[in-house]
């Protein structure tokens, strides 16, 4: 029987051979990853999210094997952490020269830049784990799902809950029928936009170490400002806001136990899903101080239509619009979780037998009431159990099952997210055809599906 070439001695052979060959049908084709081989992977964005994987990619035995950042400073000093590996202040570099080098991408930038990043990454053979929410408009959300498919890559995005117990021992009970039929669903997240802001009139040079054209990306140019470096969570240009950021951690128990994936993939689950939106302003450029959504699900085969309900706002105005009240008489106790993260956040289903309670994150699940399901804790016994979020990943990567929260889950439940924004940004109801991703009644909020890009960037 012939030993099994390893990566590197695989490399290495190949190592005096011309580049220009090295041509991956996918992201497994060159070779197959013994289960304790370490994976060698780059960091694009070394900010808040990227500082997260500095510890926790070599304490799962991955390497980090280079790091990039706009900032050209803060890319340094991240790789000094590391014990000087490449730094690179733009992505393209970094996968021009690491492309036989790396076998996956951490995208952890501002939104605006992840569907480029994580495209051109898997277009190379590349696996990628992107931080939430994965795109910044529908199509790119799209656009990302069908080239991981088409290039067989290992994905997954950023949201942790789904890899817990709670979680996954919760959405397999739903899905047994242990909450009954449910048409209503309830999100919820203590937190506001910034409202209307106008743009700063100051244009003052950007520092020598950051590029700033390449910070802003595909999106419109504008003059650099530390507001918008720094603020970046208010922009429409640049962020996703509350619904983007915080509903793809939220939305995933509701998403799976509803099947609301089916209308992506056509079959018995048809029609449109109309999306109604209340704000407190109208925000053409930033987030509206609070907004309050109901996206009307159609029949999918032999589940009901349902109402999702989204809020947003600061917990006052929750409570002064009579929502916190409603919100606790129906889960029957506190919305209060005393652990967690973001822990006076969550959703309920609410179904004919029981009602779930999860945190915002979806990490910490309940049915209730509790006595009427005394078996409902534990691990999962059906679902795949879980060794952690990126361990996940890693394992997809070298061969094993698609993480939960794959493009082929993450990429429609953002799409039904980003869709939320066009709602709010419209001002008026509009009906989104999932299948083929398309605002059928509104021609100005349908071009809003797909942003224009800069010239010089494309998916």
């Amino acid at each position: 029987m012939k030993r099994r070439m390893s990566r590197r001695r695989f490399l290495s052979r190949t190592a005096s051979v011309g580049a220009g060959w090295w041509i991956l049908a996918d992201g497994r084709s060159a070779w197959g990853y013994p289960a304790n081989e370490k994976l060698n992977l780059a960091l694009v964005g070394a900010g808040k999210r990227g500082n997260h994987f500095l510890n926790a990619i070599p304490k799962t035995g991955q390497n980090l094997a280079a790091v990039c950042d706009v900032d050209l400073k803060r890319a340094q000093d991240f790789a000094g952490k590391l014990g000087g590996v490449p730094a690179y202040q733009d992505f393209r570099r970094l996968l021009d020269e690491k492309e036989r080098r790396i076998d996956g991408v951490i995208v952890a930038t501002p939104d605006n830049t992840h569907a480029v990043i994580a495209a051109a990454a898997m277009k190379r053979g590349k696996h990628v784990y992107c931080e939430k929410p994965i795109a910044h408009d529908v199509a790119e959300a799209r656009a990302l799902r069908h080239i991981a498919r088409e290039r067989k890559v290992a994905t997954q995005m950023g949201n942790q809950g789904m890899a817990s117990d709670s979680f996954r021992r919760t959405l397999e009970l739903v899905e047994a029928g242990a909450a009954g039929e449910i048409r209503e669903v309830h999100l919820w997240f203590v937190f506001g936009g910034s409202g209307p802001l106008a743009r700063p009139q100051e244009t003052p040079s950007a520092p020598e170490h950051l590029q700033w054209d390449l910070w802003i990306g595909p999106a419109p140019f504008r003059p650099y400002h530390p507001s918008y470096f720094e603020g970046w969570g208010a922009w429409r240009d640049f962020s996703t806001g509350c619904v983007g950021g915080g509903g793809s951690h939220s939305i995933h128990m509701a998403f799976k136990a509803l099947k609301i994936g089916a209308l992506w993939e056509g079959g018995e689950a048809k029609g449109t899903i109309r999306i109604e939106a209340e704000t407190s302003e109208r925000c053409p450029e930033n987030f509206p101080r609070w907004a309050f959504l109901r996206f009307d699900i159609p029949a999918r085969g032999p589940l009901p239509p349902a109402r999702l309900h989204w809020y947003n706002a600061s917990e006052e105005e929750l409570r002064k619009r009579g929502v916190w009240e409603r919100l606790e008489r129906i889960a029957g106790r506190s919305l209060e979780w005393k652990e967690g993260w973001t822990p006076r956040s969550g959703t309920l289903l609410v179904g004919s037998k029981g009602v779930v309670h999860t945190n915002a994150h979806n990490s910490l699940c309940a049915l209730l009431p509790e006595r009427d399901f005394p078996d409902s804790g534990g691990p999962p016994r059906t679902l795949p159990a879980t060794a952690g979020h990126e361990e996940e990943w890693f394992r997809a990567c070298k061969g094993g099952p698609q993480a939960l929260s794959g493009f082929d889950h993450s990429g429609p439940a953002i799409e039904l997210l980003l869709a939320g924004n066009v709602a709010t940004w419209a001002g008026r109801p509009i009906e989104l055809d999932p299948l083929a991703s398309k605002v059928v009644n509104d021609e100005e909020a349908d071009r809003v599906l797909r942003r224009q890009y800069r010239q010089g960037w494309s998916l």
